[in-house]
């Protein structure tokens, strides 16, 4: 099922207990008086109110610092890998080669079949490891040749290194970030928001069924909107292999 017909389903089921409950209400025999809704009832559903919001902001700056994090490690892994083929020209055809090889072959894996892995496990792959420390190895195990070698070396070798760093927060932001109790506040809140609605006596009239729709709706839809932003890597808004596209052209990642 398509996550945004996820979405208007939530939407919709979110309208329709409303309604079926602002109905059965009105058709139930009602004993208190419904012309005036007591002070303290409307000061504890304000409190309710703004108390879930304060949660739902937060909530929602968790899961889009966690997103922006991830889009982050994931620019800062290519770029080092980037710079890595980039200062391979200082060495000796052969090497250089070997080096941009072993570059290419990781980043090809990468994008080609670990990412699918990632979106449908949340975790990286044993394989990629291997790929990045073969880069390591080949790089780590051969003496500097020349002075302009020696030179180079120390930086490639950084450059490795931050891409070892990055890839590991990739593996650690791959799959859902919010813990589960907060997912329990989150819906209870919700349901306690929404629920004093009908502690202020509303009606089945045009306007206050109107409004309490719309709040209802809005609930839904920043539920989802956390639900979705939730996984890095998955789902409508996900971070994307963008960054290895462009900086790799000629590995035609993208077709």
């Amino acid at each position: 099922m398509s996550e945004w017909v996820a979405l208007i389903i939530a939407m919709a089921s979110a309208c329709a207990v409303v309604v079926a409950v602002v109905v059965l209400r009105q058709r139930r025999p009602i004993e208190e008086s419904t012309d005036e809704t007591p002070d303290v009832i409307e000061y504890i559903t304000m409190m309710i109110g703004v108390v879930y919001a304060i949660v739902l902001g937060l909530a929602i700056a968790g899961v889009w610092e966690a997103r922006g994090a991830a889009q982050d490690d994931l620019f800062r892994e290519a770029q080092s890998l980037r710079e890595v083929s980039d200062r391979a020209v200082v060495y000796p055809v052969e090497f250089r080669d070997q080096v941009r090889a072993d570059v290419d072959a990781y980043v090809t894996y990468v994008v080609n079949t670990e990412w699918d892995y990632m979106k449908e496990n949340g975790a990286i792959t044993e394989k990629g490891d291997q790929l990045l420390q073969k880069l390591q190895n080949d790089v780590a195990t051969r003496a500097p040749a020349s002075d302009l070698e020696s030179q180079s070396y120390q930086p490639i070798m950084d450059r490795i290194s931050q891409a070892s760093e990055a890839r590991n927060s990739r593996g650690q932001n791959a799959g859902p970030t919010m813990p589960g109790v907060v997912w329990l506040g989150l819906i209870g809140g919700a349901v306690v928001t929404v629920g004093m609605l009908f502690a202020l006596q509303i009606r089945r009239t045009p306007r206050e069924l109107t409004l309490a729709l719309c709040f209802s709706v809005l609930i839904a839809f920043l539920l989802f909107m956390i639900w979705d932003f939730d996984n890095p890597f998955s789902r409508s808004v996900s971070v994307t292999t963008q960054p290895f596209e462009d900086l790799f052209p000629s590995l035609n990642l993208g077709g």
